[in-house]
């Protein structure tokens, strides 16, 4: 048998509640100067008690070849990627117009 979720009552393979989660965000995405001047790339607003922040950053920072971290519902990525990281978290479920980029 197969876990029940405990949220939304359905077996884990039919669970949507990441989904539904993900729809309700406000994603914030903007630059930031530190050290020496390197550029970083932060994202804001996804909550990591409804989305795996971490399996998210991980995603990113493969696809854009940067380090990067997640920290307290905050991702920070190496590297200047406003646009590019709203279109692969648009290919990641995320809906583009609960994105922001400043």
């Amino acid at each position: 048998m197969s876990e029940i979720c405990t949220t939304c009552g359905l077996p884990q393979e039919l669970c949507v509640c990441e989904t539904i989660a993900k729809e309700s965000l406000k994603i914030k995405i903007y630059t930031i100067k530190k050290k020496y001047g390197k550029k970083y790339t932060v994202i804001k607003g996804i909550n990591d008690k409804d989305v795996n922040i971490k399996e998210v950053t991980k995603k990113l920072k493969n696809t854009f070849a940067c380090g990067g971290t997640a920290k307290e519902g905050v991702i920070e990525l190496q590297g200047e990627h406003k646009q590019r990281t709203k279109d692969v978290l648009a290919k990641m479920g995320f809906p583009p117009e609960t994105i922001e980029v400043r």
